[in-house]
């Protein structure tokens, strides 16, 4: 029996479809001794077996909840549970001299700090322009990203708009490894928000079952009931209260499409600016026109939701090294929270 248990995903774009599987197979009564790679292939379908045999050296594969190689022998009512990659999309990838900010590079992996309104990877409507089209350019003696897949060493992906950190593989074992890191949630992720509104405590735990908005496929939506959602909890608190908005740290427990956005929409704290989510509409403050200019010369400075993956953890896939990155607020970001500091101080001293 194959069950696809769950469903690896990031912060990532509406267009954009998931990284990695998870799968659980119970072996059948009568199965005959079997190496475990072989046996795989012909369970999951497009499992091909160079990459069930890459997911057991990253220890990706566990049977009754060992990690296996892949010569290992299946035997009746073994459990085998195994991350794999999607099976890759094939498109023309075009390498592109593209600006990116490299902050980190080794033979395994590199991190980048995206810019806001970059694409991470090709897909329908942005061919080119993006992130693995830079990187295709950067890397373009590396085999990965002149394979023809279209998300070469992703693994993991922040929306089009949000800016900040990601890392990205060299390799198969490193992707691999790396992504079995982001599936037992052993990275540590940290964002940065302004979000509307006055959060009443400093800190609190945001749970709620995400899955697509049934009456619009573009939005997330949180659901009560779980069997319609997929869990995701996300904790947050308070950097600094400025008014009417206010700035915040998020921390993933979980990473599902849209989770940091639909969250604070669904505790009623949608993010500034974010079109999609409804923070694009002036949700709180006063009614005089002034301030209605203040904020709509707010929203042509951030163009955007304001959201910056600021930070991000991860044991190096070889040297086992805890490494940690961190990332400036962009401009953008900036300069919104400072105009807020300086509305905040007006009013004020005005009172």
């Amino acid at each position: 029996m194959v069950e696809e248990e769950e469903v690896f995903q990031d912060e990532i774009s509406e267009e954009q479809s998931e990284l990695f599987e998870h799968f659980r197979i119970i072996v059948d009564k009568g199965q005959a001794l079997m190496r475990i790679d072989k046996f795989i292939t012909t369970r999951i379908p497009n499992a091909s077996r160079s990459k069930v045999q890459q997911a057991a050296e990253a220890g990706n594969i566990l049977v009754n909840g060992k990690s296996e190689k892949s010569s290992y022998k299946i035997k009746p009512f073994d459990l085998i549970s195994i991350v794999l990659p999607h099976p890759p999309r094939e498109v023309e990838l075009i390498p592109e001299d593209i600006p990116i900010n490299i902050i980190y590079e080794d033979e395994y992996l590199l991190l980048v700090n995206k810019e806001p309104g970059m694409v991470v990877h090709p897909g329908f409507g942005n061919y080119t322009g993006t992130l693995v089209n830079a990187l295709a350019w950067h890397l373009k003696d590396n085999p990965m990203f002149s394979s023809g897949e279209s998300r070469p060493g992703l693994v993991h992906r922040i929306d089009k708009d949000t800016s900040g950190i990601l890392v990205i593989a060299k390799d198969d074992i490193s992707m691999a490894k790396l992504a079995n890191q982001f599936f037992n949630r052993t990275t540590d992720r940290k964002y940065i928000a302004l979000v509307w509104g006055e959060l009443k405590e400093d800190e609190g735990t945001i749970t709620g079952n995400i899955g697509r908005n049934p009456k619009d496929r573009k939005q997330m939506f949180v659901f009560e009931d779980e069997t319609l959602g997929k869990h995701a909890v996300t904790h947050w608190k308070v950097l600094e209260r400025l008014g009417y908005v206010t700035l915040v740290e998020c921390k993933l427990e979980t990473g599902r499409t849209h989770q940091i956005r639909v969250h604070f929409k669904y505790i009623g704290h949608p993010l500034f600016n974010d079109a999609t989510y409804g923070g694009n509409e002036i949700l709180k403050g006063t009614t005089f026109t002034k301030y209605k200019q203040y904020v709509q010369n707010c929203f042509k400075i951030l163009p955007r939701q304001a959201l910056h993956a600021k930070s991000l953890s991860f044991d190096h896939p070889f040297t086992k090294e805890r490494m940690t990155f961190d990332s400036d607020l962009p401009e953008d970001m900036q300069q919104v929270i400072t105009k807020w500091r300086g509305y905040i101080a007006n009013r004020t001293m005005e009172e």
